[in-house]
């Protein structure tokens, strides 16, 4: 029998390996999947008071039935009060009453603010989704929160920038992402300058992690700046701000 997990991290990492043991491509989102890339900088999130409250997850679309079977001989159940959110958007609400632990599972892809899209990308990385798109799915949020910048900003000390996705943020499939979605870009960019502006709060990191992170912002900043932009970018850049440029989210909560 399954023993439970009180840590969130060996949790995720558990329910991941147990789904590839049924040929599952399951990886780990969100705050999660940052805290397992960046076990180096674990004192930092406490010293901010970053502390991890649910479970997110993304597969593919085909494996919907395969997973939520799984997931419930898990002893994840489906949360019923959260069923519309099942019906509108495809992203299933389990709870494991007995852990007392939330599990947010997505399908294909995420659909909040922007939208990113994981079809062929699941199997970049492993247990988790790719750090350029752990960026991505942080900097999405047009009303970026506190807890959302400090965990881009303990991505980016740990991991370097440049044009792979081995241990480093892919600036290079950023850059080409953001190229092709003006909206998108504006969204990102912007919350690239609100990192930069943060930064000098976060005492708790030493000078020469400011001095660090700082410039792989830049870099990652000058990667999209030099990126050649498509037309359909550069026509709605003209509309700019005067035109909203990011999907309503509902009230729901996002990913942790």
């Amino acid at each position: 029998m399954r023993q439970p997990l009180n840590d969130f991290v060996d949790e995720a990492k558990s329910v991941v390996d147990i789904a590839r043991g049924h040929d599952i491509q399951l990886r780990v989102l969100g705050a999660t999947a940052i805290r397992i890339h960046s076990p180096d900088s674990i004192m930092f999130h406490k010293s901010m008071d970053r502390e991890l409250s649910d479970l997110d997850f993304v597969t593919y679309q085909k494996h919907e039935k395969k997973i939520v079977s799984l997931l419930g001989e898990m002893g994840y159940a489906f949360d019923r009060s959260s069923q519309f959110l099942m019906t509108i958007s495809q992203r299933y609400i389990l709870r494991d009453r007995v852990n007392n632990r939330s599990l947010d599972m997505f399908f294909d892809k995420l659909d909040f603010c922007h939208t990113i899209d994981f079809r062929k990308r699941l199997e970049v990385d492993y247990p988790t989704i790719s750090l350029a798109d752990l960026l991505l799915e942080k900097l999405q949020i047009v009303s970026i929160e506190t807890k959302d910048l400090k965990d881009a900003i303990i991505l980016l000390r740990e991991h370097p920038v440049g044009d792979g996705d081995k241990e480093m943020v892919n600036a290079e499939y950023i850059a080409k992402l953001l190229a092709n979605d003006w909206g998108f870009w504006y969204t990102f960019t912007t919350n690239l300058s609100k990192m930069q502006e943060y930064l000098p709060e976060l005492t708790v990191l030493p000078q020469d992690d400011h001095e660090k992170i700082g410039a792989r912002i830049r870099e990652l900043q000058d990667h999209i700046e030099n990126e050649p932009k498509s037309m359909g970018w550069k026509m709605r850049a003209r509309v700019g701000t005067k035109r909203q440029w990011y999907k309503t989210v509902d009230e729901s909560p996002q990913i942790e």
